[in-house]
């Protein structure tokens, strides 16, 4: 997988009337405060930096909505190198959360986004509850929050530096905690999205603990925990040692967890909230599998690096996925695979 990318001869066909007249929009609001976007292909967090370096290849205000890389209290200058490596179906990444901090990102990320006139889900992260709860007052108070923010992604699938490397998401206390803090620091309506890992043994438990604790959505999944060793050194691949397994290998993973948060939304043991799927998402057919088993929206990520036109081509191919098979938006084919 070449991570060389460069400019387009030829932009993507238009759709077919046919998948033009397939309503794509999609409601990521909690219940009662509506958040409509325009179609519901995002890109996932980390794999597009923050906005410009994808703009060179199409305009951002194409998406549904553009998905930032996690943000911290603090500037992080991340891990060491190397920090990726190739697998088969996919990629291993260890970079450790590198970025500018909270006030840096408002002032420069969010405000050219807000120029662009993006639709951004803004990705948050910390090393603790508190932490992430900082980070949400900041991006609150920002001026740019009530023009260009349409939900804020809580990725408590990062490591939980308060106890001892273990990673919010697998415990279901340290899941509501965070979400508790973060929803008393944003405005009541703001779409939080409790970004889960696959790495536990029950994801319906981590997802109901979110839920209650005030999240009113949920993205799945994130990366799934992987090692690749280097047989020419005899050491670990990247500097790391272990990193997040992303990319066409997992999404049978990501299915399975949307399928299974699903079903105990329609049995009744939580609410039902707006699922992203997400997980290596390739085309609109991959896409359409994570829709008919609950989700809402999908977010496209590990392709974006050697396609950076996959967003809107996904798009564009799920319209013609749905028309193909009769559906008329694309609110008809969520949880379409579930038993009536």
């Amino acid at each position: 997988m070449s991570h060389a990318v460069s400019m387009p001869d030829t932009a993507p066909a238009p759709p077919s009337d046919q998948a033009a007249a397939v309503d794509l929009r999609v409601d990521i609001g909690p219940s009662g405060a509506p958040q409509i976007l325009p179609n519901p292909l995002m890109t996932a967090s980390g794999c597009a930096a923050n906005g410009p370096e994808l703009h060179r290849f199409f305009d951002v205000t194409e998406l549904g909505a553009f998905v930032t890389k996690s943000v911290m209290r603090e500037p992080r200058s991340g891990r060491g190198t190397p920090r990726m490596a190739e697998t088969p179906s996919g990629m291993l990444n260890s970079i450790g959360l590198q970025g500018p901090g909270i006030d840096a990102f408002v002032s420069t990320d969010l405000r050219w986004l807000a120029e662009h006139d993006a639709r951004v889900l803004v990705s948050i992260a910390g090393g603790s509850a508190t932490e992430f709860a900082e980070v949400a007052a900041t991006l609150a108070e920002s001026r740019d929050f009530d023009h260009v923010v349409v939900g804020v992604e809580v990725n408590i699938s990062c490591p939980n530096v308060a106890n001892r490397g273990q990673v919010f998401a697998c415990d279901p206390q340290a899941s509501a905690k965070v979400m508790t803090l973060v929803r008393e620091s944003l405005p009541r309506d703001t779409p939080i999205i409790a970004k889960l890992s696959p790495d536990v043994t029950n994801i319906a438990d981590i997802a109901a603990a979110c839920l209650k604790a005030g999240a009113s959505g949920l993205t799945m999944i994130n990366t799934t925990l992987g090692m690749v060793i280097d047989l020419d050194r005899m050491r670990p691949q990247v500097a790391g040692i272990t990193g997040g397994l992303s990319g066409p290998a997992v999404r049978p993973m990501a299915v399975r967890a949307i399928w299974q948060v699903t079903s105990a939304m329609r049995e009744g043991r939580m609410p039902t909230v707006p699922i992203i799927g997400v997980g290596g998402v390739r085309t609109g057919r991959d896409a359409l599998e994570l829709i008919v088993a609950g989700a809402t929206a999908v977010q496209v990520g590990t392709v974006t690096f050697n396609d950076p036109l996959a967003p809107v081509r996904v798009r564009d191919e799920l319209a013609a996925e749905l028309a193909d098979r009769g559906f008329g938006s694309v609110s008809d084919a969520v949880g379409a695979a579930h038993p009536r």
